[in-house]
């Protein structure tokens, strides 16, 4: 009887565990305002804070957001985040920001996953072609034109993109269900990894032929400098 109570327990936490890690643990006080100097720092949930005494309002604070950001590069976009690194106030409470600015014409926010994240993206000027891919073995596309007020929803973990159609800029901001959500964008990662991945192995993963891969590998090293 020991055993199957035992039993029963271990299949319920087995179960309840996926639920307990979908997004960053709940904070077991008010804040916890992240510091790099523990001088002054108390720990509490694994990192070091801010005694809660001093935390003061520019810890919980960021400006700049309205402001247009250049978009002059080989995709034409532009991301601004607002994450713990820039308010060290959302250090345990699970949420973070950013601005995407795309020039006209074709820009593109390039495949991409949030590892630590579910991501919702409002539309505030200009036109988007959105979309994300499911996982293996359906890898099925769901995709939505977006206008101003838009508003649209990629699952963590699954590739998307974003892609202007319009001839003008545009501009949207998306929310993050993490302090510290990541970016792995595809092509970076697979063709511009530091160091190369043998081009035996995509070559072999994509059925190119190598010349092929050598190129697109040659392509990708502006994202890492």
């Amino acid at each position: 009887m020991k055993t199957a109570h035992f039993i029963l327990i271990f299949c319920l936490l087995a179960l309840a565990s996926p639920f307990a890690y979908a997004s960053d643990p709940s904070p077991l006080q008010d804040f916890c305002v992240a510091i790099n100097d523990p001088k002054d720092a108390v720990f509490v949930n694994g990192k070091f804070c801010k005694d809660p005494k001093l935390a003061k309002a520019q810890d919980f604070y960021y400006s700049g957001l309205n402001i247009p950001i250049n978009t002059s590069n080989p995709v034409g976009s532009t991301v601004t985040p607002v994450n713990v690194a820039q308010i060290p106030g959302l250090n345990t409470l699970g949420i973070s920001l950013v601005r995407i600015d795309y020039a006209p014409n074709g820009s593109l926010n390039p495949p991409h996953t949030h590892p630590r994240a579910t991501e919702i993206l409002v539309v505030v000027e200009g036109t988007l072609y959105v979309g994300f891919v499911t996982s293996n073995t359906d890898n099925r596309l769901i995709t939505k034109v977006l206008y101003p007020g838009d508003v649209f929803v990629f699952p963590i973990g699954l590739i998307h993109f974003q892609f202007n159609v319009g001839k003008t800029n545009a501009v949207a901001f998306a929310a993050l269900s993490s302090q510290n959500p990541g970016v792995i964008t595809v092509a970076n990662a697979v063709f511009g990894s530091n160091p190369p991945i043998n081009p035996d192995v995509l070559v072999k993963a994509f059925q190119l032929d190598k010349n092929v891969v050598k190129n697109l590998q040659s392509k990708f090293w502006w994202a890492n400098n």
